[in-house]
């Protein structure tokens, strides 16, 4: 009962004037933006963030919820339009998506995508209202070591998230952390890897560093790989259901919020696997199993549902634990710390207002999002016909602009390039950016852990010892053994849901695009024994280039 009080108080301060008018503009903006071919939600929000400089904290904060949901939500535009997925979260919608689109049904792909995301939301929004107060209660009483044991899960399980690359996990980990000492030890006072240069005693900024591994090093990448090629857009009219439609869509929108919110509530959980296993539980009961691979409507309102609430479901260990499940919520972190603030389970008490009317401004944004973006889809469409030249070197001017205006430091624009780079070599080599962000944002409050749990047991390893965090490390060690033991196991004692989600995967690998094709290696690893990095390649923009990808023996075109 305290929870629904606090909420309706949140609600009184949400729906003022002014945060009302900033929600509604976060909500337009991060869809805007998010919309935009080749820029996840990540990007969008760390392209936003210094928007929200200068409002009152819980204003900005508000504005920031609607642009977290907008760009959520924009995702789905390019994934089912374009077949070009914002995040490794959005590829199973561009599975089935872009199949509707091109058998022109596009309205239906993008009605049935908002709708499920309004509905998901919903519901994943209560359950945060009822459940994150009790965890924050909890974590009251978790001890130094049982932090450290928890955030210790967070950086092995985002390296090792079903199969993945864990030898890139752990570098993309390793840089993240090492930019993360970067500055004055708080104990010894000593200076970390500043190299003599005095603008970096106080560290980097997250914010820069936000902005210049997802903006700057996007931009880069696609400038140094682009085609000049026009944009096949497919053509939206007003998105529309039909009552098959909402027959076929209604329990893939229950069962995707019911898969996604607990995967999204567990540190580091993510929404990659939870959207797969949505996919796979649809095919599984759906009446019409031969529609999947040619345009199943289950197939973008399970995961698209799946989605949004495990988006919803990472606020919890976002704002009760401080710790980020998603580069998305990774960034959102960063402007909550670059207000003096820091999430945690002391949060709910020492900023109420902040916390609840944050909480209610995600209803008035989900909402936002139903009643702007249907009639607005065929604007959407338009948005990705802009050039990419004109996207990307307007992103390089924002990316600059924000990372100035985070502390009015022209070392900050050398930095942003710097990180740029970094970011850019990243993609490079295939190393996900989420362990970087996460390794720079949770290191420095990672070692304070470490280093109050040992004063306390002065100095005895045996201090980090306890019987929570045993639970934790007994976790660590199944999250690390699992592909291990999985690979030595007969292939009939497999867990049967999670093969056929891999072999999902393996099909889209094969079977729908570049872009789609980076997120499936880089969240399952590819094909078993595959040793060839992962690189990014913008799926529209890049013609096939049909030497390099003939089959051995085949002659060449023409010849």
């Amino acid at each position: 009962m305290d929870a629904f009080s606090s909420l309706v108080e949140g609600f009184g301060t949400a729906l003022t004037p002014t945060n009302l008018a900033f929600a509604l503009l976060g909500v337009l903006l991060g869809t805007a933006i998010g919309v935009l071919p080749g820029i996840g939600p990540a990007m969008a929000v760390a392209l936003l963030l210094p928007l929200t400089r200068g409002l009152d904290v819980t204003t900005a904060l508000i504005m920031f919820a609607g642009i977290y949901y907008g760009g959520m939500y924009g995702g789905s535009t390019t994934s089912i339009l374009l077949n070009t997925p914002g995040e490794s979260a959005s590829v199973v919608t561009a599975v089935e998506g872009n199949k509707m689109a091109r058998a022109g049904r596009a309205a239906q792909a993008l009605a049935t995508a908002a709708i499920g995301s309004f509905v998901a939301g919903t519901i994943a929004t209560l359950l945060l209202a009822m459940l994150a107060p009790t965890v924050a209660d909890l974590a009251i009483e978790v001890s130094p070591a049982d932090m450290f044991a928890v955030m210790a899960l967070a950086f092995i399980a985002v390296t090792s998230v079903l199969g993945s690359s864990r030898i890139r996990g752990l570098a993309s980990l390793g840089l993240g952390l090492t930019i993360g000492l970067i500055g004055i030890d708080a104990t010894s006072g000593q200076q970390r890897l500043t190299f003599g240069v005095p603008e970096l005693a106080d560290g980097i900024d997250v914010v820069v560093v936000a902005i210049g591994l997802f903006a700057v090093g996007e931009a880069l990448w696609t400038a140094a790989h682009l085609r000049r090629r026009p944009v096949d857009v497919i053509p939206v009219g007003s998105p529309r259901m039909s009552r098959s439609d909402w027959s076929r869509s209604w329990k893939p929108w229950l069962r995707g919020t019911a898969i996604g919110f607990p995967f999204g509530a567990v540190p580091a959980g993510g929404a990659e696997i939870p959207t797969f296993l949505s996919y796979v539980t649809e095919k599984r009961l759906s009446k019409h199993p031969e529609e999947f691979g040619r345009g199943a409507i289950e197939g973008v309102a399970g995961p698209e549902a799946t989605n949004n609430a495990s988006a919803a479901g990472g606020l919890v260990p976002l704002l009760t634990l401080g710790i980020p499940t998603t580069a998305t919520a990774a960034v959102m972190l960063a402007a909550i710390q670059s207000y003096g603030i820091e999430p945690g389970p002391q949060l709910f008490d020492s900023e109420p207002e902040l916390v609840w009317g944050l909480i209610a401004s995600l209803f008035i944004g989900n909402a936002a999002l139903l009643v702007l973006n249907l009639p607005l889809a065929p604007v959407w469409a338009r948005l990705l016909r802009i050039p990419r030249s004109y996207l990307y070197a307007g992103i390089l001017f924002f990316a600059s602009l924000g990372a100035y205006a985070a502390n009015a430091n022209t070392f900050d624009l050398f930095l942003l390039l710097v990180i740029g780079a970094l970011g850019m070599m990243m993609r490079r080599y295939g190393l996900p950016l989420l362990p970087a962000i996460i390794g720079v944002i949770l290191g420095p409050y990672a070692e304070a852990e470490l280093r109050q749990a040992l004063q306390i047991s002065n100095g005895d390893l045996g201090g980090l010892i306890d019987p929570m965090s045993v639970v934790v490390y007994a976790i660590i060690a199944l999250v690390l053994l699992f592909p291990i033991v999985r690979r030595l196991l007969p292939r009939t004692a497999h867990v049967p849901v999670l093969d056929e989600a891999v072999h999902e995967l393996e099909e889209a690998h094969a079977h729908h695009g570049a872009t789609t094709a980076v997120a499936v290696e880089r969240h399952v690893g590819g094909r078993p024994g595959s040793q060839r990095p992962v690189v990014e390649r913008p799926a529209v923009e890049r013609p096939v280039d049909e030497r390099r990808d003939r089959t051995p023996g085949e002659p060449p075109p023409g010849g």
